[in-house]
């Protein structure tokens, strides 16, 4: 039950935090902004990629809960839900999650809907930055372990 229950972790990790980290990361190049005399020029194609990233965004981002829940039961199993590597992932775990719930996913939304001269974009960038850099940190912890009771 347990490699089960891993293996879905890592794939479900994979196939659902994979796209939004890359769709986040995207998402900003091809966003809409004002155009001034000049400034960058962005066409209806640019937009409708625009409009994908932002629906991969969310819809595998609501996909990807299913990675702390399958890894919130694993870790329940094995008996190391008070180890402080679970506890620190799954913090950052919930921190990632409501930034993207709260803050990326939002501000596409709004950068689809009334374009700026790009200062919504920028701090876009820094909100999925971010974002990715929690996931890269929880990827890491999942890999090392530290002070794990197990080897």
């Amino acid at each position: 039950m347990e490699s089960l229950l891993l293996s879905a972790h890592v794939v479900a990790g994979i196939l659902f935090v994979g796209p939004v980290a890359v769709a986040t990361s995207l998402f900003p190049r091809y966003a809409p902004v004002t155009v001034s005399l000049g400034g960058p020029q962005r066409d209806e194609r640019s937009l409708d990629t625009a409009r994908v990233l932002h629906r991969i965004t969310r819809v595998y981002g609501l996909l990807a809960i299913a990675v702390p829940v399958v890894g919130l039961v694993l870790a329940s199993l094995q008996g190391r839900t008070s180890e402080v590597w679970v506890v620190v992932a799954m913090v950052l775990t919930a921190v990632a999650g409501g930034l993207l719930a709260l803050q990326v996913a939002p501000l596409q939304g709004e950068a689809l809907t009334a374009p700026d001269d790009g200062a919504r974009l920028r701090r876009l960038g820094m909100m999925t930055g971010l974002f990715n850099v929690l996931w890269v940190v929880v990827v890491v912890l999942m890999i090392v372990r530290p002070g794990s009771s197990y080897a």
